[in-house]
């Protein structure tokens, strides 16, 4: 089987018209479906468009084989915002679908989602109240915006993602996180979970055994070496590689989102647009399951 963007977007569209299609809508059906809106939108994060329209002009040159209607940037917009839980499931039916989904090692990290670079665009957008400054220490700078938090396997497959505030603790939002989807979590047995400083806390590492999890982080100076240490080197790097994924070739800083909406469907537009290359990737048997490399021209 080749493995281009083509054969991608076929599959893709099979997998989420079999697996989640089949909505019933009262009237007139739209001419673009939901499973064509998924897949649009997948397309537009792996060719790196960040205007929708200079990606509705590019699709309707180029694409107009596989998608028949393209709706004008208004429509598309408001279509696509509408379909964030179904952007949300399919991830989840994505990583079901690999071999991924029964790993035991999760990897955790939080990486910045700037969403403003001006004080008046602090004061003044719609994003106010969910957004905040936060710092990045690997970068060494302070952004206005929020932080994706996000829980994968070392392969890089989502399994838990979310964007917060970034004022508000790191353990905090991962708690949540789990408690949200408690039944993923007691479903396995033995989790190892893999972070780094930030998530050091007695309080939470009782909590996260309570539910069955081991916290494999640094260990600080003043601690004892931890067990299991000598290998986070190697394993942090994944989970740092996954993010430049994101930022590098998926372009999360420059995703355009204006309100919370916006900005909530273009993290999980690139999050799908990851997921769907590691699983076709995985269904085709490519020897690198995180490489977009096939599909971004």
């Amino acid at each position: 089987m080749t493995t281009d963007l083509d054969t991608l977007l076929t599959a893709l569209y099979v997998k989420i018209d079999d697996e989640i299609g089949g909505t019933r809508w009262l009237g007139r059906p739209p001419l673009l479906s939901d499973s064509e809106l998924v897949c649009l939108a997948v397309a537009q994060a792996l060719l790196g468009y960040h205007s929708e329209a200079r990606w509705l002009r590019y699709a309707r040159k180029h694409l107009s084989g596989m998608f028949p209607y393209l709706p004008q940037r208004a429509g598309y917009n408001k279509r696509l915002r509408a379909a964030l839980p179904l952007v949300k499931r399919t991830i989840r039916e994505l990583a079901r679908d690999s071999d991924f989904w029964t790993d035991t090692v999760w990897i955790t990290d939080s990486t910045p989602v700037p969403c403003g670079t001006s004080r008046p665009t602090a004061q003044r957008s719609d994003l106010a109240g969910w957004t905040g400054y936060g710092y990045c220490a690997s970068h060494s700078r302070f952004f206005w915006g929020l932080r994706l938090y996000l829980v994968c396997t070392p392969t890089g497959m989502p399994i838990l993602w979310a964007p917060a505030n970034p004022k508000i603790d790191e353990r905090e939002v991962l708690a949540a996180m789990l408690k949200v989807d408690a039944e993923l979590v007691a479903r396995r047995d033995g989790i190892l979970l893999i972070s780094d400083k930030g998530f050091a806390s007695k309080v939470f590492e009782r909590e996260l055994a309570e539910l069955g999890i081991e916290l494999l982080r640094p260990s600080f100076k003043r601690e004892k070496r931890r067990f299991g240490e000598p290998m986070l080197k190697k394993v942090r790097q994944l989970i740092e590689s996954v993010n430049d994924t994101l930022k590098g070739q998926l372009d999360l800083e420059q995703h355009g989102g204006r309100t919370f909406e916006g900005v909530a469907i273009r993290v999980a537009q690139r999050l799908l647009a990851m997921a769907a290359g590691i699983w076709h990737n995985n269904q085709t048997g490519a020897p690198v399951t995180r490489s977009l490399i096939a599909f971004d021209h």
